[in-house]
């Protein structure tokens, strides 16, 4: 087994003192944050000097989280995802729960069920949903891996995780789907 235990237990410290990590994602590295925490929210729109309209994406690590943090989904969503090969992002309704800033002005909010295993034990530990915004200054390409990673970002946050520094294999964001009672709109292939 892979050792990331201390980046684990470095990472909730820092998530429940109202910190920011820059961690590996199942996608490309993000800025994360505890997302039900309205002032550490905003702390990665000042970082990643971001307007507050602009949505971020929240992981959670099973379907039962979706259940908690979105006000009745359609189930037959998780038959879909499922059957997608690449990590997918979804647009809910009926956002519950999550820091009133980063919930859209409509109430929706995006989510990923994140597959990857460090990020899965992070959120799993942590026992709340965790922002997940690309490591980049606004309107900049997101970095492909950790070395394309801005010092202005790595010096804004509170804590770099380890664990993927060295990988150097390219990554890209998510799809971005908007799921409406089995109708899915493609927003980002």
């Amino acid at each position: 087994m892979i050792d990331f235990e201390k980046d684990i237990l470095k990472c909730l410290e820092i998530l429940r003192g109202g910190g920011l990590i820059l961690y590996p994602t199942d996608t490309v590295w993000g800025i994360g944050c505890d997302a039900t925490n309205e002032k550490t929210v905003e702390k990665i729109y000042k970082l990643k000097k971001r307007s507050d309209e602009k949505a971020m994406i929240v992981l959670v690590a099973d379907e039962k989280d979706i259940l908690q943090y979105v006000a009745a989904p359609d189930l037959s969503l998780f038959d879909y995802l499922d059957k997608t090969p690449k990590p997918t992002t979804v647009i809910y309704e009926g956002a519950l729960g999550f820091a009133d800033n980063l919930v859209a002005k409509d109430g929706s909010i995006a989510i990923r069920i994140c597959k990857d295993e460090f990020c899965r034990q992070l959120i799993k530990r942590f026992r709340k949903p965790i922002v997940s915004t690309s490591a980049n200054i606004s309107g900049m390409p997101a970095p492909k891996f950790f070395k394309e990673i801005s010092d202005e970002i790595k010096n804004g946050v509170d804590h770099i995780v380890h664990y993927k520094q060295q990988d150097e294999t390219a990554s890209q964001p998510s799809s971005l789907i908007k799921w409406d009672k089995g109708n899915v709109t493609i927003l980002r292939p």
